[in-house]
């Protein structure tokens, strides 16, 4: 691991927060026994190296201990964003409505752990989010996202 990624911080909402001590709680106290349990019961049936049962439940066991531990690094990293300026600025946290060619949007701008596109919570370190930080009402940008270049244009900061 770089210097960089190692002294990353994640920034999250207080709800975004909330969220991933809820998971990171489950896979803790609930899931974590049920994975044990599974390998148990696979043990019983026999012979290790043909037992498909064994090997899914001990690849489940290291995706899970996988995500806890990222879990871990981010809580311990995390940076919370309580309350959104009133500056005119778009800033992370920002619930903003722009103009997309002929089409209008709201996105809120999250950090990139609570990024979530189906619930148009976009990351800060996304293009468009990106693009959006610092950004005042009225004025316009353009955005490369692939091959497509957009012009986006700030309407309402929330």
């Amino acid at each position: 691991m770089n210097m960089t990624q190692s002294s990353k911080k994640f920034i999250l909402t207080p709800q975004g927060l909330a969220k991933l001590e809820g998971e990171y709680d489950l896979l803790v106290n609930v899931k974590r026994s049920q994975i044990i349990q599974r390998i148990e019961r696979a043990r019983e049936f026999g012979d290790l190296s043909e037992n498909s049962e064994y090997d899914a439940a001990k690849e489940e066991q290291s995706l899970l201990e996988h995500r806890i531990s990222e879990l871990e690094e981010v809580l311990h990293k995390a940076q919370i964003i309580s309350e959104t300026p009133k500056n005119g600025f778009v800033v992370i946290g920002s619930t903003v409505v722009v103009e997309m060619g002929d089409e209008v949007h709201e996105f809120t701008i999250v950090g990139s752990m609570e990024a979530d596109p189906a619930t148009k919570k976009i990351s800060n370190e996304s293009p468009v989010g990106q693009a959006l930080l610092g950004l005042r009402v009225g004025e316009t940008i353009e955005v490369a996202v692939g091959p497509v270049k957009s012009k986006i244009r700030v309407l309402e900061i929330k």
